[in-house]
Parts: C-alpha cells; sequence; structure tokens
C-alpha cells in the first residue's frame, strides 16, 4: 500500500475542519501538517503529495511510469562520469552558464551549441572546445557515437526545441553515454515529451536512470521534469 503524506509549507493554515476534508478526500487515517518534504528539488510554495520518494504538487497526475524509487541527487550525478576527459554536449549552451559549471567539476572537453549567435557571442573564453550555431530542432551535423555525455537544460521549452531532437541526442551519443534535460512541466505532454520518452524506451534505445519534477523558475513557480538517461543503443 502506498505510503501517503500530506505536507504544507505554512502549517497553521490548516484548522481541524481542512484536516478532515484532506483525510476524507485522500483516506489518509494520520495527517501531520508540521511535517514537511525533505526533497531539496521540489520546493513548491503550495501544497504537496509524496508517493514513494517522489513529490509532486497536489492535484498533478503522475503515471506509474513516471515514479521513481530511488533518487540521486543531481548535484551527484558527475560522480557518474569518472573520467574527466570525457566528450560532453551542452546542447542549448547559451550563454555557457552550464560549462562554466561543469569546468568547476574539472570537465574540460566540452562543445556548445545554440541557435542564437547573440548567445554565444556572450559565452566567457577558455570553457569550451568548440562553439557552433545550431538549430536543434533540424538533423545535427555530426557524426554517430561522437560525445560519452549530453546536457540539455532550459533548451525543451515553449517555442523551442521539439521531442524529435532527443533521436539526434542519441544518435550522436556512444553507447552507454548519459542524456540529462529538463522539459518544462507546461509543455510535457502538450509537446509530446512524454511519448518521446516512452517510445524510445520501448525501443531500447535508452534506460531511464532517473525522472523526477524540480524547481525551474521559483519566483514564476514554474517546475520542470529533470531526466537523466543511459543511451543502450
Amino acid at each position: 500500500m502506498l505510503h501517503i503524506l500530506i505536507s504544507y509549507n505554512i502549517s497553521h493554515w490548516f484548522n481541524l475542519k481542512n484536516k478532515n476534508i484532506i483525510k476524507s478526500n485522500f483516506k489518509i487515517k494520520k495527517f501531520e501538517p508540521e511535517k514537511y518534504s525533505k526533497n531539496k528539488f521540489q520546493p513548491f510554495p503550495k501544497a504537496k503529495i509524496k508517493i514513494k520518494e517522489e513529490v509532486v504538487p497536489i492535484g498533478f497526475r503522475v503515471s506509474s511510469s513516471e515514479k521513481i524509487k530511488k533518487q540521486i541527487e543531481p548535484k551527484n550525478w558527475n560522480k557518474l562520469l569518472k573520467d574527466k576527459n570525457i566528450k560532453i554536449l551542452d546542447a542549448g549552451c547559451g550563454t555557457g552558464l552550464v560549462g562554466i559549471e561543469l569546468k568547476k567539476h574539472n570537465y574540460l572537453n566540452i562543445d556548445g551549441m545554440d541557435l542564437s549567435k547573440k548567445l554565444l557571442d556572450l559565452v566567457p573564453h577558455g570553457y569550451y572546445q568548440n562553439l557552433d550555431q545550431v538549430d536543434l530542432n533540424k538533423p545535427i551535423k555530426l557524426k554517430n557515437d561522437t560525445y560519452d555525455a549530453i546536457l540539455c537544460v532550459g533548451t525543451f521549452t515553449f517555442g523551442h526545441v521539439k521531442p524529435h531532437a532527443l533521436d539526434e541526442f542519441i544518435r550522436i551519443s556512444k553507447n552507454k553515454a548519459l542524456i540529462s534535460f529538463t522539459i518544462n512541466e507546461g509543455i510535457y505532454e502538450e509537446y509530446g515529451f512524454d511519448k518521446k520518452i516512452e517510445q524510445l524506451k520501448k525501443n531500447k534505445l535508452w534506460n531511464v536512470k532517473e525522472f523526477f519534477k524540480s524547481d525551474y523558475i521559483a519566483s514564476k513557480d514554474v517546475n520542470a521534469w529533470l531526466c537523466l538517461a543511459e543511451v543502450t543503443k
């Protein structure tokens, strides 16, 4: 039986009447509003529901394929890549913020791609081996099996790159390469990312190692799905 814990950011909002309503609607025997979610990647300023190891806002439906049992904190993902000389692609690199963070962890063999030349011109020197103006909605002019890891942060959002880019990411990745990316929650189903992720799993092109909702634009209460997958072609 699923263990369900309802927690609220401001516990004094809830009196006995509210507790009884929540107990009735969710069939919860014990309700403790003073308990808060410990998940650092779910800082929602509203009610949360915790199912197993996952935290999502109340009212957001999560399918069984989207639930995870064990969560590796993103700050520890770099431990999965012990070789600091691996070849990494920062897809949709913008002004190079990801490259700057990667260099802090001593990853130096990084390429960057972005559609905007204006943003590429703002990337500081010394963080990327190559910077190219590329439309990620089109086929990427690179050979198969080029990269050991691909990062795509803030690019899968409204009016930007579509799900078919994931096919290209897999093509230019080596077997066992890691692909990490964010998807703005507003386009996850609307653009078909949910179906694409499942399709790639069914075709055994990758193994999704981590998948959960994370804070995205905290000031606007916008969240994103965060995915880490291992290529298995």
